[in-house]
This record gives structure tokens, C-alpha cells and sequence, in this order.
């Protein structure tokens, strides 16, 4: 599996895939739309499953409290993108998203769980307000639920993958999945 896992990565690093929004829209399914649209953002699945790394590498409360500032977040800024509230450098706040969330995995940065909490829920409000600008052409509510419910997966695969690498005595596998999410995310940026 170590093989594999930066294999699959390296398609997110090309800048042709770096497309925040794909464009995808069921509008006979808007909850299905939601569902799909973080798994198809590069930028949003590598934030996302780096919530989950970083929650369970720092342990403690921020297992729960690192992912649940994000959704709620997120949710704000969803509402905002929704109503069509202008939130300025949206795009720039995603993609560095990635690229702090993964240096600070890479670099086993553990700062208090206030400050980390308070600074993924500012990445939580633009990836929110970037799901949100689609929901009123995407379906809403419905569309709004998918992607809660796709995020919240994303974190517990990212949890999954970091308690998987502590249970195992490999902590450097996380650290270098860190560092993949980093330069996947500084190419993405130059894309």
C-alpha cells in the first residue's frame, strides 16, 4: 500500500485536474451533486481527507474538534455562498487549505487545538462558500446535505488513514502524506 497511496496522488498534482468546481449537476439529484462534488475537486479531497491526518495526529480532542470546526464552518460559508455573499480570495483560502494543512501534517505541527480549530474553520468558510455558490442552481438543501455528508467521510477516511499509521508505528507515513498533500497543492496553485 505505500506504493500505492503516492501513485494515486499524483494524478491531483497535475495542474489540468485542478478544477475547484467541476461543473457537475444532477438536477434531478441534488443531493447526489453534493455528495460528489468534494470527491471531484482535488483541492476540496485533499483538504478535507487533511483535516482527518491532522485531527488524529495531534489526538486528544482535536480528533473530534478539528473536523467538527470545518463542517460547521463550512456549513457558514456555504449559507454565505449561498445568498450570494462576496467573500474575497475564496479560491486562494481553499488552495492554501491544502498546502498549510498538508506542511503542518508533514512538519508534525501541534499547535493548541483552539488556534488549529480556528484556523481550519477559516478554510472550512471558503470551501462552504465555494459548495454554496452552486447550491441554488444545484438544488439547495438537499445538494447542501451531500456535501456535509461527503466531508464528513473525507475526515474519517483522513482519521482512518492517521490512527491506521500510529496503530502500525509508522508515523512517518503520515508526515509523508503530509508533504504529498503539500506539493500537490503548490501545483495545484501554479495550474
Amino acid at each position: 500500500m505505500s506504493r500505492t497511496l503516492p501513485a494515486l496522488l499524483v494524478p491531483l498534482a497535475l495542474p489540468s485536474t485542478a478544477l475547484a468546481h467541476t461543473g457537475i449537476g444532477a438536477h434531478d439529484a441534488p443531493f447526489v451533486s453534493g455528495l460528489l462534488h468534494p470527491f471531484l475537486g482535488p483541492d476540496h479531497l485533499l483538504a478535507m481527507i487533511a483535516v482527518g491526518l491532522f485531527a488524529a495526529m495531534t489526538g486528544g480532542r482535536a480528533r473530534w474538534a478539528c473536523p467538527a470546526s470545518f463542517v460547521g464552518a463550512m456549513v457558514l460559508g456555504g449559507v454565505l455562498g449561498f445568498e450570494g455573499t462576496a467573500l474575497p480570495v475564496v479560491e486562494p483560502a481553499i488552495l492554501a487549505s491544502v498546502i498549510v494543512l498538508g506542511l503542518a501534517i508533514a512538519l508534525a505541527l501541534r499547535p493548541p487545538v483552539a488556534f488549529a480549530c480556528g484556523v481550519i474553520a477559516l478554510f472550512g468558510i471558503a470551501h462552504g462558500h465555494a459548495h454554496g455558490l452552486e447550491g441554488p442552481a444545484l438544488g439547495g438543501l438537499p445538494y447542501a446535505a451531500g456535501f456535509v455528508v461527503a466531508t464528513s467521510v473525507l475526515h474519517g477516511v483522513g482519521l482512518a488513514l492517521g490512527h491506521g499509521a500510529g496503530a502500525l508505528g509508522r508515523p512517518a507515513v503520515v508526515r509523508a502524506l503530509g508533504a504529498l498533500t503539500a506539493i500537490a497543492g503548490l501545483a495545484l496553485a501554479a495550474g
